[in-house]
């Protein structure tokens, strides 16, 4: 049976409710220096703000490597009651340093699929889905080889499988290596910051594939494109893939929380939900926000060495 996989366990793609499809309560990276995400308070506060306006999960698209703090999130999903579902994976070289690399070298998917079946480190917690990132309008060799692990994690375990897209390109090679040489199904693809790039051509043609296309602004560190991202969901909504897209807020730094001095998890709910909804109508942003993420990020979880499709 499908479940979606969260810090407390396994729950059922129903229980998810309103779904943050992206967004992060811990980060820390040497590209983002001053601006880690590491306060338990201030994560609580973020979750407890979106709890208040009727959130229901949030999906943590922080990878390996980069301050998950996994041991914080059980505690901090009980305390506000929203799911949190947690990533494994494998982000841009420039966020790690060369030794750390150098130890994953030879056994990427295995670390993907031990933290998705066993757990991530001591902290017993399983990650639900895995991150990887491509280029910008491409993919370089460290791209192909956490694309490559993410692709044999996901026959492993059934895993889906996120993708950061640099600036918001690269999604046409990014379906090529994961779902056309890999053979990776498309609805086990996640899409991420098509708001970047705010290409309706290329939108439409990777909504066709049928992968999920995220939606992750607003962002102080990625606003400039943001007052486009309704026009583009309204237009893919209106194309007839309302049931593909996803919506996230993607709070990358400290100061883009709502303790800060950016729109943090609550403007998702607080002020984009309203205006989509004036475009679209509650039934299909009800649609966006509660049954795509349970179909996207619902998994048979089986036992590692069967086949998933």
């Amino acid at each position: 049976m499908s479940a979606v996989r969260t810090v407390l366990g396994d729950v059922p793609p129903e229980h998810l409710g309103v779904c943050d499809a992206h967004d992060h309560l811990f980060l820390g990276s040497p590209q983002l220096p001053g601006q880690e995400l590491r306060s338990v308070p201030a994560a609580r506060a973020e979750l407890a703000a979106f709890r208040e306006l009727g959130g229901g999960t949030v999906v943590q698209w922080t990878p390996y490597g980069l301050g998950r703090r996994a041991a914080d999130l059980p505690p901090l999903s009980r305390e506000t009651g929203v799911h949190v579902v947690a990533a494994t994976g494998l982000h841009q070289a420039v966020h790690y340093d060369e030794e750390t690399l150098g130890a994953l070298r030879g056994r990427l998917a295995e670390v993907f699929v031990t933290e998705l079946t066993a757990g991530i480190g001591t902290s017993g917690v399983r990650a639900g889905f895995v991150k990887v990132a491509g280029g910008f309008h491409g993919l370089d060799a460290h791209a192909r080889w956490t694309m490559t692990a993410a692709a044999e994690a996901h026959r492993a375990t059934g895993a889906p499988i996120a993708v950061h897209l640099e600036l918001g390109t690269g999604a046409p090679d990014v379906l090529e290596l994961l779902c056309g040489r890999l053979g990776v199904p498309p609805h086990r693809v996640v899409l991420g910051h098509l708001n970047r790039c705010p290409d309706p051509v290329v939108h439409r043609w990777v909504a066709e594939s049928g992968c999920y296309l995220a939606f992750d602004g607003p962002s102080r560190a990625h606003h400039a494109t943001d007052q486009r991202m309704p026009e583009a969901v309204q237009a893919l909504a209106e194309a007839g893939f309302a049931d593909r897209l996803l919506l996230g807020g993607d709070t990358t730094t400290a100061a883009a929380r709502s303790t800060g001095d950016g729109p943090g998890m609550p403007y998702l709910l607080r002020r984009l939900r309203p205006r989509l909804e004036a475009a679209l109508g509650t039934e299909v942003v009800a649609r966006v926000l509660v049954e795509n993420p349970a179909r996207a990020f619902a998994v048979d979880w089986s036992p590692p060495g069967e086949e998933h499709r």
